[in-house]
């Protein structure tokens, strides 16, 4: 029974993760890409406005970040559970 809750509390752990990673990712490249970027366009950075900027290269930095933050907050999450490979 207990390793059911600790199954069950992993993928809660797990799912959480998923959804602010998700939540950010969205975050970023829809509404700070698309839905805000006149706005931001007025403020500039590196010469070219900060909407376009998100749009083009902060969405995939921001992935390209999120992956690492997920897979080392996954390996945190194993040690934890106890589901670690090493």
């Amino acid at each position: 029974m207990s390793q059911d809750l600790s199954r069950e509390a992993y993928w809660k752990a797990n799912l959480r993760l998923l959804a602010i990673c998700l939540g950010i990712w969205f975050f970023v490249s829809f509404v700070l890409g698309i839905l805000l970027a006149a706005p931001l366009n007025n403020i500039h950075l590196g010469g070219y406005p900060l909407g376009f900027w998100f749009a083009q290269q902060g969405s995939i930095y921001t992935f390209i970040v999120l992956i690492f933050v997920y897979a080392w907050r996954m390996n945190v999450l194993d040690r934890k559970f106890n589901v670690d490979e090493e």
